[in-house]
């Protein structure tokens, strides 16, 4: 019984560490789409995309012909003072409206 509570503990700490990575993970996918879908249709998408983003999110704007590709990266904080910092991705690829000289990043 006394080695089961320190274990319980550290099933919780995880699994809600998990919740965490997963809600950040789906901000970082919906800042990528709203960046994308932004500079694709010649607005700035790296205006767009802070509304939305995680605390400590990175937004990276790659645009390669008839394509914009965004790239979200934010640190995930571990639920525990000593252990690393994890970090999600999401990317999101918008193809560059008709019209539109040159997108935006």
């Amino acid at each position: 019984m006394a080695a089961g509570l320190p274990a319980l503990m550290l099933l919780l700490l995880t699994g809600l560490t998990a919740v965490n990575a997963a809600t950040t993970k789906a901000a970082c996918l919906d800042t990528a789409r709203e960046a994308a879908l932004a500079a694709s249709r010649g607005r700035s998408g790296t205006e767009a995309g802070a509304g939305s983003a995680p605390d400590g999110a990175d937004i990276a704007i790659r645009v390669g012909g008839d394509r914009v590709t965004v790239t979200v990266r934010a640190p995930v904080r571990a639920l525990g003072a000593h252990l690393p910092r994890l970090t999600v991705t999401a990317t999101a690829v918008a193809a560059v409206e008709p019209g539109i000289p040159y997108p935006v990043e």
